[in-house]
């Protein structure tokens, strides 16, 4: 499962983080990777079945990876 969010800034989406790694160890995960958390601004969460990409709302936009799983794009890539 891919989820993708956004947090208001850099404090929030490392808050945001530090909850999902927590909830996720209480759960019972125990290989949870972190990469982004020095500059909050693209954090990743990666618990192997489960990846969470957490983003500020201006580096969301920019890289907007969204798009890569959009109808548009898959039926551009396949004309």
């Amino acid at each position: 499962m891919l989820i993708v969010a956004s947090g208001r800034s850099q404090r929030h989406v490392g808050a945001l983080a530090d909850h999902v790694v927590r909830k996720l160890k209480e759960a019972g995960a125990s290989n949870v990777r972190v990469e982004g958390l020095p500059h909050c601004d693209w954090v990743l969460v990666d618990a192997g079945d489960l990846v969470v990409h957490l983003f500020r709302p201006e580096v969301r936009s920019f890289y907007a990876i969204e798009k890569i799983w959009s109808p548009t794009k898959a039926a551009a890539a396949n004309a």
